[in-house]
């Protein structure tokens, strides 16, 4: 199942201020959970001066992997209202979000929010903070290879990127090309792409099964 990330290598922060508290919520890409674990203690490295860091994640594709903490807020105000907004969030094609962490890091200003009040600015710094961040879907594709004499690979290549299969490059051998392709995964991905190769270009070629992985769109 696709789901989406924030942009590689972007790091985030949205703040707002309610009632004299300023909220700054960090959005950061990570793979696992000690990742997760670096970001929300180099945020509390960086403004030791905030009263909490509120945090929560959301690892893999299938987001088993939740976490979120309080940090000193009343239980339940703070950390999974933040969990809630990221595992509420919609991107690409309506894909769910994952591989994130969250830190809100809030500094108080005096006037008590209560309960009530804590939960919903903890949401609004959250929500405010996707809203603004560059997001990607991400999908498991599969990948494939085929060998073709030097003489007709360089048509056949034409016509692939021409259909819009997905060429991803070609390997050039002194009697033979091998020409790299990719398909979304699926239980007869390989058959599919086979049938269509051997339509376009006028005979069946055999295809070669190479790795899956995520890769980003």
């Amino acid at each position: 199942m696709d789901y989406c990330v924030l942009a590689p290598g972007v790091r985030h922060e949205h703040r707002i201020e309610i009632r004299r508290s300023v909220f700054s919520t960090l959005l950061v890409r990570v793979e696992t959970e000690d990742q997760a674990r670096d970001v929300i203690a180099g945020r509390r490295r960086a403004h030791h001066d905030a009263r909490h860091h509120v945090s929560a994640f959301v690892l893999g594709h299938d987001r088993s992997v939740r976490r979120s903490s309080d940090d000193g807020e009343p239980s339940g105000t703070a950390g999974v209202p933040t969990l809630e907004v990221l595992l509420g969030y919609r991107g690409p094609g309506g894909t769910v979000l994952s591989d994130v962490v969250a830190v809100t890091t809030r500094w108080f200003g005096g006037i008590k929010l209560g309960a009530s009040g804590l939960l919903r600015a903890y949401s609004e710094s959250a929500s405010a903070a996707l809203a603004g961040a560059a997001v990607l879907r991400r999908t498991m594709r599969s990948r494939f290879t085929i060998d073709l004499p030097v003489a007709r690979a360089g048509r056949a290549e034409g016509v692939l990127r021409a259909a819009g299969v997905a060429v991803e490059g070609a390997d050039y051998h002194p009697d033979r090309v091998e020409i790299r392709l990719s398909a979304a995964s699926g239980p007869h991905a390989q058959e599919l792409l086979s049938r269509r190769i051997a339509e376009l270009l006028g005979h069946p070629v055999e295809l070669i099964a190479g790795r899956h992985e995520w890769l980003d769109l």
